[in-house]
């Protein structure tokens, strides 16, 4: 599949700098692969960090045409449309990539590799929403490690969770602690390598899914497991599997600076103060006393829309309100964060 050498292109449609964008923002800010350029319909002849602010400076084209310019070897769909699926003047663009030779990197709910039946040698389609096989129910078992296991959980979708941590997990192994990072996620899975796209689980095999990951990564002393969702979202399926399965020993709980509604779902949701939401995070989990009730080992506060002072008093005045330790991971590093999980 993705060898480390080939050189991406990430597709954005028309989300470079919208939320919906964050499949090729994470690959922008983490992927070990060379990024060749990015596609936006709306700014080509710019680039990613003029755009965005941060990872490498990329230049922006308006075509897949015009990417095979730049000597792209696989599209990344980095963007999320609306139900999973890819409109008409995107199907188009990918089929003139597969024609060029192109490989697919694809994180949609849509499976396109039935699509493309006829590939050349060593071209491929990577589906990444596609259930494992083998799976089993949860029956607790993760509660039995011993080693340290870190959810990332939220007070809604999109605010940080997958970013926190990968910045928790290429800290740790910066101290030379045996960590693994778990993802829950099609981003996290294409960046990391590894995981589990929770959302294309049957409901019933989720919590087994998770556990079975968890198990697997029994030799790390620091076990960081992706968060999907929040409990605090009606929408949201995944965050009760992630907890059941992990039996997290701590939770970072991940929040956008400023928000006090949900931004994710189309009616007025306020969030909670968050020392009640972690609470409600730690009785979920522990379930009357039935697991582990797990540590808030901080609180991740995700600042990219903020500048510089303006971060560093929302971080101020969110430790204050909640009497915890407060980091945002990205812009202040995630040592705290480490040295917080392994006290």
């Amino acid at each position: 599949m993705l060898k480390p050498e080939q050189k991406l292109v990430i597709h954005f449609h028309e989300q470079i700098d919208k939320l919906n964008g964050k499949m090729g923002h994470g690959v922008l800010r983490y992927s070990r692969n060379p990024v060749a350029c990015a596609i936006d319909f709306n700014h080509g002849g710019r680039n990613t960090r003029e755009l965005l602010g941060f990872g490498p400076d990329v230049p922006v084209v308006s075509s897949v045409g015009a990417a095979f310019e730049h000597g792209g070897e696989a599209l990344v769909l980095g963007m999320a449309p609306s139900g999973g699926r890819l409109p008409p003047e995107m199907v188009a663009e990918v089929d003139r990539a597969v024609a060029g030779g192109m490989s697919v990197v694809n994180g949609l709910h849509e499976q396109l590799s039935p699509r493309y039946p006829d590939l050349a040698a060593g071209q491929w389609i990577w589906d990444i929403r596609q259930e494992p096989t083998g799976l089993d129910i949860a029956s607790g078992r993760a509660a039995e490690l011993t080693n340290r296991r870190a959810l990332l959980v939220g007070t809604d979708m999109a605010v940080g969770k997958m970013t926190a941590g990968l910045e928790i997990w290429h800290a740790a192994l910066e101290r030379e602690i045996r960590a693994e990072f778990l993802a829950s996620g099609q981003v996290g899975i294409l960046i990391s390598g590894q995981g589990i796209p929770l959302d294309a689980i049957r409901v019933d095999y989720a919590c087994g899914a998770v556990e079975q990951m968890v198990l697997q990564a029994a030799a790390a002393e620091l076990v960081i497991v992706e968060g999907q969702g929040s409990l605090l979202h009606p929408g949201s399926t995944s965050t009760l599997p992630l907890l059941r399965g992990t039996c997290p020993t701590h939770l970072i709980l991940c929040h956008r600076a400023g928000m006090t509604e949900l931004d994710t779902v189309g009616v007025t949701i306020k969030v909670p103060p968050l020392n009640e939401v972690i609470d409600l995070y730690q009785d979920v989990a522990s379930a009357c006393g039935l697991y582990p009730r797990p540590v808030i080992g901080a609180i991740a506060l995700n600042t990219a829309h903020l500048a510089d002072g303006e971060a560093a008093r929302a971080v101020a005045q969110v430790a204050d309100a909640t009497g915890r330790l407060t980091v945002d991971p990205v812009r202040g590093g995630a040592g705290a964060l480490v040295d917080a999980l392994m006290a």
